[in-house]
Formats: structure tokens, sequence, C-alpha cells
């Protein structure tokens, strides 16, 4: 199917404008959407939480009778279903529109398809695939519960030049600069949740939440701070409910082994239980628990043997390091406890994505990629 430049700059700018939404839609999609009319915009809009009215009601909405005979061009399949708001497809037929570009299919089996034929059965001309791989970009959470059953996982950790993520000692405040710790803040607050241990919080005695005054407000659209879930590993329960982590209104979702009971109740956490040997939980078991609570995304933040165990389970999707120029020694911790390989097969090899200057550190952002054999 061929698309015009023109058709090119509409959608690009309607994943744009989804990108909008990136702090304040999960667990639903970000999605963008702009209608066009004897070669002018006059509507559009992007969605901006769950719940809310989608990105093609807002365009709607700019357009007013505008919007017959018109394009419209939307970066992901419009809904069929009635939800909390009804099917955007059906909006899209009463408004009289001519002809819908779309950038990708809805993998959620509610909808998967059904859109496109209702704007179909309404004759309305439907063309599917115009910049896919920028629409898929925007949403790897959602896509990554709808069609693999896991969140999406970034673990992300602060090391020195050796790889090291704090002294023998424990010391580890502050390895990254003050431009890679508001970095953090940006990221933990496009995350749907952030996974780490009871160790870490008590440890650090830590809220895991998205600090304002650490985070550039500016960059955030409509200036609105969303609070992700905080998904915690407590094998043996030994969080009290007392911790800091409580203080902060926001669910909370405690990971335990099947064999520890709660001890305590708090109507804002979550208790699950999974499987657990001498290596610790499954972790592989509760990622599908994740997805099943709508969780798209985790950004982990936890010491080595949290993201050693991720990643030799196969889990991690994208691994994010702040880099800071600074030399700490073979004695100190290594960011990642993983077992000695006999082959390089073995190891992890990866494909790097970006590398991005934060001051004097470095943002280092790289996924898996398969070994293959020679």
């Amino acid at each position: 199917m061929s698309f015009s430049e023109l058709d090119k700059h509409y959608m690009a700018r309607a994943i744009e404008l989804a990108a909008q939404g990136r702090f304040t839609t999960a667990p639903n999609p970000n999605v963008g959407s702009v209608i066009v009319r004897d070669g002018e915009i006059v509507g559009e809009g992007y969605h901006r939480q769950a719940g809310g009215p989608h990105a093609e009601v807002f365009a709607l909405r700019q357009a007013e009778h505008l919007a017959s005979g018109a394009t419209c061009y939307v970066t992901l399949e419009p809904c069929s279903h009635y939800g909390r708001t009804g099917p955007c497809a059906l909006a899209l037929v009463n408004a009289g529109v001519k002809k819908v570009v779309v950038a990708m299919l809805d993998p959620n089996p509610l909808v998967a398809g059904r859109g496109i034929q209702i704007l179909q059965d309404a004759g309305i001309e439907v063309q599917v695939g115009l910049l896919e791989e920028q629409a898929r970009a925007l949403n790897p959470g959602f896509l990554s519960r709808m069609e693999r059953q896991k969140p999406y996982i970034r673990l992300k950790l602060a090391t020195s030049l050796d790889g090291r993520i704090a002294l023998a000692n424990g010391k580890s405040q502050w390895i990254s600069s003050p431009e890679s710790r508001s970095d953090v803040q940006l990221m933990r607050a496009q995350a749907h949740a952030i996974l780490s241990t009871a160790t870490t919080v008590l440890a650090d005695n830590a809220r895991l939440t998205v600090r304002p005054e650490g985070l550039a407000i500016s960059r955030l659209e409509d200036g609105s701070v969303r609070q992700p879930i905080r998904v915690i590993l407590d094998r043996s329960l030994k969080l009290t409910g007392r911790e800091l982590l409580f203080s902060q209104n926001g669910p909370i979702v405690l990971v335990h082994d099947k064999h520890y009971k709660p001890r305590f109740e708090n109507p804002q956490v979550r208790f699950i239980a999974v499987d657990a040997d001498e290596l610790g939980l499954n972790l592989s078991e509760l990622m599908p628990v994740l997805a099943s609570e709508n969780i798209n995304d985790l950004w982990v933040e936890a010491g080595a043997v949290l993201a050693g165990s991720l990643w030799q389970a196969g889990l991690v999707d994208e691994l994010i390091i702040y880099q800071a120029p600074v030399l700490l020694g073979d004695k100190a911790k290594a960011m990642l406890q993983l077992p000695n390989y006999s082959e390089l097969c073995q190891a992890q090899h990866f494909v790097w994505t970006s590398v991005e200057r934060l001051g004097p550190d470095l943002k280092l952002t790289a996924r898996l990629e398969p070994c293959l054999p020679e």
C-alpha cells in the first residue's frame, strides 16, 4: 500500500500528539489523531488518560462539522467496544468521515480488526500501515502486555566507568550526577510501575515515587505527575507497613513466597503470592500475573541480585545505564550478579539504541541481541 508524503506528514503529527500522553494514559495506549479536510488540519487530539475521551473524539470535537467528508489519521486502530467511553469507530462513522488512515492494528482482543470492519461496513475507505514502526514505538508496554502477556521491562543502573554500582561497603550516593537523577525522575514519571525489593526499601527507606522537585516539570505538557504503581519483591514479607514507602498514597503490590502469609492490611496494598526456590521468587511466573493486573511496563530500580535474576531469566527488554566518569575499583559491587560463562556466546549481547550526555554522565540505552550460532 502506497502513501503520499502528505499522508506521512499528517501521521507524523498524529504520532507527535500521541507522545504527549505518555505520562498519564496507562494502562491505555498512547494514541494521537489528526483530521484533514481540503489539505488543512481541521481537528487534532490525543488520548490523555484512561476513562477519558480517546484521541479521535478530541479531534472530532475540534473539527466539528468539517469532519464530514474529511480524512482521519490515527496512530492505532479505532476502538470498537463499549468501555468507559463509546467506540471511536462509530464516532467516526457518525461524523461522516470519508477515509481513515491507521498506523497499526490494535492487538487488544477487544478490538483486533473489529474497528476496521465497522469503518469498512459503513463504506469508509481504510488504509493501514503508515509509519507503523514509529507507532509501535509509542507503546512498547501496551504491546508487550497484549502480545507477550508480560510487562515491558526497563532495567535502570547507575554505574561507574568500570561497571560498579556501589563501593565495597555499600555506599553509592551519589555515583550519578544531578542531571542523571533528574532524568531518572522523568523516566519514573513515564513508567506505569516501578519494581524493586524489600531489601532496597529497607536499606534506603525508599518511597519509590516521582519527586516533582527533582523533575523538569516543563517537560510535562500539562504539568501533572502520575505516581507509578510500586511493585516490591518481599519474599518473606519483611515489610511491616510502617515504612516510608507506605506514607505515599498510591497502589503498592507486595510479591511474596506463597508459603508466607500477609501480616498487615492496608487498602492501598495488594499481595501477590508466587512460587519460590533457593534462588528466590519465580519472576517468570510473576510477569503474566502483573500483565493480568493491566501493568504495561516496569521500571526496575534494585541491586545486582535482582538485576542479574531478571537478566538470566530473559525478562529484561531494555537496559538503561547512567554511567559516571569515575572508577571505583575491582572490590566495588558489580552492576549485575551473573554466572561465570565458558563461551562468549553464553554472554548477553546488546544493540545500542541511544547514547545521551547528561551533565558529566552518559545515558546508555541498549536492547538484547540474540547470539546467533556461527
